[in-house]
This record gives C-alpha cells, structure tokens and sequence, in this order.
C-alpha cells in the first residue's frame, strides 16, 4: 500500500508528522522490514531503545535509498536510564546507533518512575533537542496529570503523546486532554495486536468491500487525523459502532500504564 506524503498531522511546534508509520517492536532484525516499508511509501519508523534495533532501522533506512530528510524516524527512553545524565547519555548512544545523525522524535516511553525523575529526563529531552540530537520531543502512556507536571514546571509541552489506541480502548479522557492542548495524539497497537475477529469489524469490512485492519485504520484516522488518507470513509453509523467497543481500561491489550502514580 503507497502512502501518501501529504498524510500528516500539524506539531504543536511546529512541522508535521506522518500520520501512518511502522513498528517495529518484537523485530530484532528490521532492516528488511524497515527497506521494504519505505520503499512502498512509508515515512515514519517506529523504534525504541527496549525493542534493541535501533542499528537496524539505521540499515534499513541507509539500504531503502530515500533521502533522511524525507523519513520521520522515533525512539523513546525506557524508565530504567530516567534521570537528566543519564537519559541525556542515552539518547546519545541512540543517535549513535541509528547512525543518521538525529531522531526526527524521541518520546519518554512511560510515567514509570515517579514525577521527580520523569521531570529530569524530560529536561534531557529538551537538552538533546537544543543540541540538535532530536527535532521534537514527546511521551508515551501520559495521562493529563502527568503533562501537568510539564506545565507546572514551566518547561514546553510535548509534540506528541503516544498511547494505546483502537475501539476497545479509546482513553476517551487523554485523548480530549491533548486535543485541548494541541499535543499530537499518535496511536499504538491501532490492530489491536491482531485480535479483529469481533463482528462489528467484520461487518464493517464487508461493507466497504476492505479487510479489518483497514477498517480499525480507518476509524483511528478518522478520530483525529486526516480523514482523507484512504478511498473510503466510514460514515456515522460505522463510527458510532466502532465507538460503541469501548471498554475503557479493560480494553486495553497492551501494558497501558497512563495511570501510574
């Protein structure tokens, strides 16, 4: 599937990101998976330093031929290396293992760790960002609370809030959170870690004449994004029973740690 270029969502800092990109946790070896996404018109990678592949989305990049400024490359912290030194020498060691001289996003991976050490990486973050390592900085499973400390401290907001996202789990409460406060809302595990076997799914594919991941790719985009990526649309009533699913924290089907402490 060819993607295209103009399906992006406006930073609150400014510039855009694509709006579909590639995971690539659980893929120690991505390279190929990496070339092969960007060579059908994908823009976005999606990496972390847990998932260990970082070098290799580097090689699948450098292998795809497409010029780096044209790719929007992610990675994130896991709260074991919070804290400012070392968050700052980890996002370093990232950089360096990508191999392509910055990340266009790098994301704090969790709340994990208590507000005094999710504080100091996120001014690592914003120091890497001054030094040109990363171009935007974000989170990941942050409730509202926890984008209040990053006001309540004085510091930027994030560009980007990265939470589990599909019918079953819609976290309702941080998506409106974000919106109001123009912070990117981007999906993960959109297909639900594969589980698409519920009617309404089935239904819904039959009726637009697409299989179920188009369908629950379909509804993500049309909650917040560019609602014109794909040819179809789902119409009210589709919405409405995808919408329906949710199941608010028992939905979800990931860790989903947006209530940590």
């Amino acid at each position: 599937m060819a993607l295209s270029l103009q399906s992006v969502t406006q930073l609150l800092s400014g510039g855009t990101i694509p709006v579909i990109g590639l995971g690539v946790y659980l893929n120690d070896e991505c390279a190929e998976a990496c070339q092969a996404a960007l060579e059908e018109g994908y823009r976005m990678i999606d990496s972390a330093r847990y998932y260990m592949n970082e070098a290799q989305v580097g090689v699948g990049v450098r292998r795809s031929g497409i010029p780096r400024e044209q790719i929007f490359i992610t990675s994130k912290i896991y709260h074991p290396d919070f804290g400012y030194a070392r968050a700052y020498e980890c996002i370093q060691e990232s950089v360096v293992e990508l191999g392509l001289g910055y990340y266009d996003l790098y994301l704090i991976h969790s709340p994990t760790s208590g507000k005094k050490r999710r504080i100091e990486t996120y001014r690592a973050l914003l120091e890497a960002k001054k030094d040109g390592l990363v171009r935007k900085i974000g989170v990941s499973n942050y409730s509202g609370k926890h984008i209040d400390e990053i006001i309540d401290a004085g510091l930027e907001l994030p560009d980007v809030n990265q939470i589990e996202l599909h019918p079953f789990c819609q976290q309702r409460p941080i998506v409106e959170y974000c919106r109001a406060k123009g912070i990117a809302v981007q999906a993960y595990s959109p297909l639900v870690t594969g589980q698409m076997d519920h009617n309404v799914f089935t239904r819904l594919a039959k009726k637009h004449d697409k299989d179920e991941a188009q369908i629950l790719i379909r509804w993500s985009l049309q909650k917040g994004s560019n609602a014109q990526v794909f040819n179809f649309e789902l119409d009210k009533d589709d919405m409405d029973a995808l919408d329906a699913l949710d199941q608010g924290e028992e939905g979800a089907v990931t860790w989903n740690p947006v209530n940590e402490p």
